[in-house]
């Protein structure tokens, strides 16, 4: 895509990409999502150990389905823009012919992503300019990089608590599930409030209408079900801290983001 004819970045609403950037310590926001990054905060000042804690995690999980499961194939929907330790990189590092397609529709994060997301020579990394409600297309573009007779890790990580009806996040999962092979596995991760409570909820709720960056919470038995029709890996549906954590001398805490990581039987 040339930059004649890529859609224009509008700097005048904040997007979920760039303020997680700003959040995770990156360069890549203006000064519209830094300030709805810092009005969050002041609601949620975990946020920012959210952030850190979702990346870590993701980290794990890719490091699980390429090293432990022998996963060569990713498809990873609302990427977010380049930080370190992206899906390629983790599986690339474990073995180098894994084959990576990332999806996310924000114009700045297709520009990062074609700069900054170079695969090695033996793999394979791709980047498709589509919405997460719009899975007929993501799939049609991934089949030209991935072989769907072979399993696939999914990744989603917090993508679905943008899509505000909740019948219709369910639908995508189970079209993007029912696409793949037996033996694929979903990496899934979403924000709750069952840490904060409902009070403190719907007050940064009340923020995210406001400032049309919408975001919706949901509870864990919602979370849940987006793993239906996937074999849940131990330990299960957990927090983010939580799913298999690396040896610390403190004993994570959880928090409002929960994770698993399914396999599709």
């Amino acid at each position: 895509m040339s930059d004649a004819s890529a859609p224009a970045v509008d700097i005048t609403v904040p997007h979920s990409a760039r303020v997680w950037n700003y959040w995770l310590g990156g360069k890549d926001h203006y000064p519209v999502d830094r300030e709805f990054g810092d009005r969050l905060y002041e609601l949620l000042p975990e946020i920012v150990q959210i952030a850190r804690q979702a990346r870590a995690f993701l980290g794990r999980a890719v490091t699980y389905l390429a090293g432990e499961v022998g996963i060569r194939q990713f498809l990873d929907i609302g990427t977010g823009l380049p930080t370190a330790d992206n899906t390629h990189e983790v599986a690339q590092r474990i073995a180098p012919d894994s084959r990576i397609v990332y999806v996310d529709h924000d114009p700045l994060v297709l520009v990062h992503a074609r700069a900054l997301l170079v695969g090695t020579p033996e793999g394979v990394t791709n980047y498709v300019d589509a919405d997460v409600r719009e899975p007929k297309k993501i799939l049609q573009a991934a089949r030209e990089t991935l072989d769907f007779t072979r399993p696939i890790g999914l990744i989603m990580m917090g993508i679905m608590g943008n899509v505000a009806d909740l019948d219709e996040a369910y639908a995508i999962v189970q079209e993007l599930r029912d696409s793949l092979p037996a033996g694929s596995y979903l990496v899934f991760k979403d924000g709750t409030y069952a840490v904060m409570g409902e009070e403190r909820a719907d007050s940064i709720h009340d923020l995210h209408e406001h400032e049309k960056f919408p975001y919706h919470m949901r509870t864990p038995e919602q979370v849940a079900r987006f793993l239906d029709g996937f074999a849940l890996v131990e330990p299960g549906l957990v927090s983010t801290p939580l799913w298999r954590p690396a040896p610390s001398a403190e004993p994570p805490r959880a928090i409002d983001d929960l994770c698993g990581v399914g396999r599709k039987l």
